[in-house]
Order: C-alpha cells, then sequence, then structure tokens
C-alpha cells in the first residue's frame, strides 16, 4: 500500500519516470528486501538513481529501518512494455488488426 502511495505521490510531483518504473510490475518482500524486476539494465539504473527518497520514505511509514530494494533486470519482460508512439501503436495493432485499417482510412500519422 506504502508502495502505491509513493508512486503517486511521484506522479503528482511530475517524476512519472519514477512513478512508472514502481508500476512496471508488482514488487516482492522477502525479510527486509523488496525485490522489482525491471526490463533491462538502464531501467534499472535510473530507477536505482531515483530510490533514495522512496527508500526513507518507505523506512519512515514501515518504522523499519531495515529495508532495501533488490533490481533484478528481466530482459524477457521487455518486449511487454511499449515506450515510443511507433511501440504503443504496434502493441494496439497486435490486440486489434482493424487499427491499421482506421489509420489508413483516416490517414492518420503514427
Amino acid at each position: 500500500m506504502q508502495w502505491n502511495k509513493f508512486a503517486q505521490k511521484m506522479t503528482d510531483a511530475g517524476k512519472r519516470l519514477l512513478a512508472t518504473y514502481m508500476q512496471m510490475n508488482d514488487p516482492t518482500l522477502n525479510g527486509t528486501t523488496i525485490t522489482l524486476e525491471l526490463p533491462n539494465q538502464s531501467t534499472k539504473e535510473e530507477f536505482l538513481t531515483g530510490c533514495h527518497e522512496l527508500i526513507g520514505y518507505l523506512r519512515g511509514k514501515l518504522h523499519n529501518h531495515d529495508i532495501t530494494i533488490e533490481v533484478i533486470v528481466n530482459e524477457a519482460t521487455e518486449n511487454k512494455y511499449a515506450f515510443t508512439p511507433q511501440e504503443k501503436f504496434e502493441r494496439l495493432k497486435q490486440i486489434n488488426p482493424t487499427i491499421e485499417l482506421l489509420r489508413k482510412t483516416f490517414d492518420l500519422d503514427v
């Protein structure tokens, strides 16, 4: 619950990138270690750069100063996420192929 509250706080503060990384996968808890799975190394590095505020928030709210965050890179999950407009369009086309007909009919750009 605190994880999601912090993600919302980051979104409201305009730090949407960190919030997006936090919501890519559900974190797992093993003792005092929170494990988050991210799709690639660069995403991991960006998350770890901004997660100091998250750790402080969680430690304070949960009254547990032993909390740590571990990030695991799982390249297999990389295909799940679409970041560019073209990737988003291709993902939508996989879900509903008739979107290509719509794009051609109205001569729309991606």
